[in-house]
């Protein structure tokens, strides 16, 4: 029972050992910090956002593409959101506006790839300018102040409140990556995505819808873009135009730290979510340490690849 279960957790195993080495090391270099929860309580305040975007991407990746637009996604389901606020408008009227700009982005992504046949890679780092484009016109360049409408609200608590020392957002995190285990593992949309980022003619002769399913995976990177802007607007209480810019290359060396390789067919959430609790480690860590932020690029690449080499270390075993 255990070396089956083992045989088929071989990646997120992988990367919870390299999580497991990190947190070791940065305790010995300072156990001061690393032994106080109230630096695990910082952490878990902005990790969550990570987490819930990195678990659609690993859908998206196993089933062949890549998808670069999704900071400008969240960026602009953010405003739509902040908008519906400031305007006065009902916030669960803002939260539907989120999730739908969110959705309709992705599913525009995903027509881009599968019914005008554009690379993945060339499509949504265009989109990527795009969105984020129609966001500095529109705000030229402005935040929007939301405190005096979501400070005391039911709407701060729900989306970025504290219940005890958990805060709400890891509530969210947590919910979301249940979600995309089960789907991935034990629902048919997990399986279809899979055959058709290992052969996608294969998976034609077996009746599934190849456009359909991978169009899907971009809306599911869309709602999860709406979820994050929620999150972030409720937690920052102010909309700023770069919303979402920072999560690219951290979510995505997630995802790769996770065990999810970039040919397809092969994919793991569990994996992915280790994987972003690695990489949101790293920084506070190197300064826990006594380093510089010079060390920060030099160790994120020196994990990916560490992680990358213990992968494929186990890849002919595990597949």
């Amino acid at each position: 029972m255990l070396s089956r279960f083992i045989d088929r957790n071989r990646r997120p195993i992988s990367a919870f050992v390299v999580l497991a080495v990190l947190l070791i090391a940065f305790t010995i270099a300072n156990p001061k910090v690393f032994l106080n929860p109230q630096l695990y309580t910082a952490v878990f305040t902005s990790l969550p956002l990570s987490i819930i975007l990195a678990v659609p991407l690993v859908f998206v990746i196993a089933a062949g593409e890549i998808d670069l637009a999704f900071p400008s996604v969240v960026g602009v389901a953010a405003w739509a959101c902040a908008l519906v606020i400031q305007a006065g408008g009902n916030h669960l009227f803002a939260v539907l506006a989120a999730l739908s700009v969110g959705a309709l982005a992705g599913l525009l992504n995903g027509l881009l790839v599968t019914r005008a046949k554009l690379s993945s890679l060339v499509s949504t780092l265009g989109m990527n300018f795009l969105l984020r484009g129609l966001i500095n016109l529109g705000s030229r360049g402005e935040g929007i102040p939301l405190t005096a409408q979501l400070n005391d609200a039911p709407f701060r608590f729900i989306f970025a409140g504290e219940l005890g020392p958990i805060p709400t957002q890891m509530l969210w995190a947590i919910a979301f990556a249940i979600v995309g285990v089960l789907l991935f593992n034990y629902h048919k949309f997990g399986a279809q995505v899979c055959c058709v980022g290992d052969n996608q003619e294969s998976a034609r002769e077996m009746g599934i819808n190849v456009e359909r399913v991978r169009t899907l995976t971009y809306v599911y990177v869309g709602i999860a873009a709406g979820l994050v802007a929620i999150l972030s607007n409720a937690l920052n209480l102010i909309f700023w135009p770069n919303t979402g810019d920072g999560f690219l290359l951290s979510t995505l060396a997630a995802v790769f730290v996770g065990g999810t390789p970039t040919w397809g067919g092969v994919g793991t959430v569990t994996g992915a979510v280790i994987g972003t609790f690695t990489v949101g480690f790293v920084t506070t860590g190197i300064i826990a340490a006594g380093l510089t932020g010079f060390w920060t690029q030099f160790f994120y690449g020196l994990i990916i690849i560490l992680s990358l080499l213990g992968h494929r270390f186990n890849q002919p075993r595990y597949r």
